[in-house]
């Protein structure tokens, strides 16, 4: 019964399997095996982008800071929401790479940035001249720190502010996947036909040992990337096991495979929950967490009977009257199981 993170789960049997036949033999370094290339061909088939750049790196922190640091300068702004992973979960890493930018912040409720909000916080940004940080790039997140997705529509429109004031859209992919089967719609429709400029395309969340891919939709930027990735000591040399990892990740649509039962298991838990005494949803489940809020005493059976997930926020204590309701988030991954989950509600129940 382990809840407290997608990142908590194995990887695929199918990206281990990849990953030992990647082992056997020789290939050329730093990229330029073969497997790397047919990984960036299919990325660019999936989002019908034959002019897009891919780069494969290990990490959602190293994507998401590198991606900020090619669209914005060291003095520039980056908008994004205060709940945003680049916000919280990162520790500075975004303003390390762009060499000192400002990360401001938009409100929104389930974790995503209010439409006008955005225009407001943008409109009011770099007024003072050369004694503030200047207008620099919008950073969405899909799915949201709360579970939440956008759909195509809500990206477009947060994209239109951004070319309003002439600002790059970053859209940071961590569980890209589960928020595009979410939403029902094609890759390209949840990025560059929307107006995004650049994606972090995840892979370690939803079932890859770890990789993750920078979609760069504008070649011109492209060059850039490489340099920082490498200087950024994010370009490894065995890379052929980066890219082994994508390519499995990619076949046979075993990506989209995985966010949806993912996403169906958090489903089930959310409807399962919402049936306990004393339990209410404190954000919709659209992808694959679900953040509700349920008394102290369950939480203190089913920690004891060997649940892991996490109180959300973290200082809420297990001390202190049965009845009060703490919120916790749980989060199903791709092997998450429907045995895992009726143990789980019995608990609470």
């Amino acid at each position: 019964m382990n809840f407290a993170s997608d990142n908590t789960s194995g990887a695929a049997p199918q990206i281990m399997a990849a990953l030992a036949r990647a082992n056997e033999g020789h290939q050329p370094s730093y990229g330029n095996d073969p497997v790397t290339r047919a990984v960036e061909a299919r990325i660019r088939e999936i989002f019908e982008a034959p002019e897009a750049r891919v780069y494969l790196v290990a990490t959602g922190t190293a994507a998401n800071a590198l991606s900020c640091a090619i669209l914005t300068d060291p003095w520039g702004a980056v908008f994004c929401h205060r709940n945003a992973h680049i916000e919280e979960d990162e520790c500075g890493a975004p303003e390390f790479y762009t060499g000192g930018s400002k990360l401001i912040l938009v409100d929104g409720a389930h974790a995503k940035m209010e439409p006008q909000a955005l225009r407001r916080t943008i409109a009011h940004t770099g007024q003072g001249g050369v004694h503030n940080v200047q207008r620099g790039m919008v950073s969405i997140t899909n799915a949201t720190e709360a579970g939440a997705v956008y759909s195509p529509a809500e990206v477009k429109a947060l994209c239109g502010i951004a070319r309003d004031f002439h600002l790059p859209v970053h859209m940071d992919g961590a569980r890209f996947a589960n928020a595009l089967v979410a939403a029902g719609c094609t890759p390209a429709e949840m990025t560059w036909r929307a107006g995004v400029d650049v994606l972090s395309f995840g892979g370690t969340k939803n079932g890859c040992l770890g990789v993750e891919a920078v979609v760069i939709f504008d070649p011109a930027r492209a060059q850039e990337f490489e340099l920082r990735r490498k200087r950024g000591g994010h370009l490894f040399s065995k890379h052929r096991f980066l890219a082994a990892q994508m390519q499995a990740y990619l076949e046979g649509d075993l990506w989209l495979h995985l966010a949806r039962h993912a996403n169906a298991m958090a489903a089930k838990l959310s409807e399962g929950v919402q049936a306990a005494p004393g339990v209410k949803l404190v954000h919709p489940t659209e992808a694959n967490a679900v953040f509700a809020a349920f008394p102290r005493a369950a939480h203190v059976r089913a920690q004891a009977g060997g649940a892991a997930y996490y109180l959300w926020p973290f200082d809420q204590p297990l001390g202190g009257p049965g009845e009060e309701p703490l919120a916790a988030r749980l989060v199903c991954s791709w092997a998450t199981t429907e045995a895992e989950i009726d143990a789980f509600l019995s608990l609470i129940s």
